[in-house]
């Protein structure tokens, strides 16, 4: 974490200047008996759901077999929600694409069927079921590509709290330099704030073996007896104080 400081004290000896930021910051011209800082701030958050990803590859010699197992694949997926307790509509799903498939040891590329494929995205919030979801999907002949993730949708609160880190910083780092000056911290006469956006989602799991989940062989949940990575929220501010 980087932390500059521009400071400028003005009491007829000095006036302090150090270089600007590398990224763009707000230009504030140095007021007489003020000291200006900049400082960074974090705040680590715990996930609040879980994202279960998939895409569905259903293949077919003919187009229409090979979207009717897409669909009856789509059905499926409403069915296992349900089953689950889960609201259909914390899932999303992709539009169907058809592309044709080849045999590409023939050197004319003969077509030789169809898939259809579509992406499904499931919102949990109850981490408890992402171990039956996960295999409940993963028994799913035509599931591919399946992860789980985990992110944080609510980020108001971890936002605030990594505001609050970096303005912390800041008047404790203005308050040494007044300190040193042999000044006192006045009142806070400018503030700025930018927060950054979250984080990327932490890939948690891969797949599950599906051939395991078809065999009948138990599936533990993926993430069992495991703390989810925290999310870190960061936050940049600018003030300006008075000096005494």
């Amino acid at each position: 974490m980087y932390r500059k400081i521009w400071a400028g004290i003005v009491s007829g000896i000095a006036l302090f200047s150090i270089a600007t930021f590398a990224q763009d910051r707000p230009t504030v011209t140095a007021v007489q008996n003020s000291i200006y800082v900049g400082a960074d701030g974090r705040y680590e958050a715990n996930p609040d759901t879980a994202l279960v990803q998939f895409n569905i590859g259903a293949q077919g010699d003919q187009i229409k077999p090979a979207y009717d197992r897409a669909t009856r694949a789509a059905e499926q997926v409403r069915q296992i929600l349900k089953t689950n307790g889960i609201d259909v509509k914390d899932a999303e799903i992709g539009f169907f694409s058809v592309a044709p498939m080849y045999d590409w040891k023939n050197p004319k590329q003969k077509v030789v069927g169809y898939k259809v494929s579509s992406s499904i995205k499931v919102k949990l919030r109850d981490f408890s079921k992402v171990g039956a979801m996960a295999e409940a999907f993963g028994d799913m002949d035509v599931t591919e590509n399946q992860s789980i993730s985990y992110i944080l949708q609510d980020t108001e609160a971890a936002k605030t709290k990594a505001a609050e880190d970096a303005f912390r910083r800041a008047k404790n780092e203005a308050a040494a330099v007044a300190e040193t000056a042999g000044r006192q911290l006045g009142e806070l006469s400018y503030a700025s704030i930018d927060t950054t956006d979250i984080m990327p989602i932490r890939m948690m799991q891969a797949s599950p073996m599906m051939a395991q989940a078809r065999m009948g062989a138990p599936m533990a949940a993926p993430t069992a007896d495991f703390t989810p990575q925290t999310i870190q929220v960061t936050a940049h501010v600018n003030a300006m104080f008075a000096l005494r």
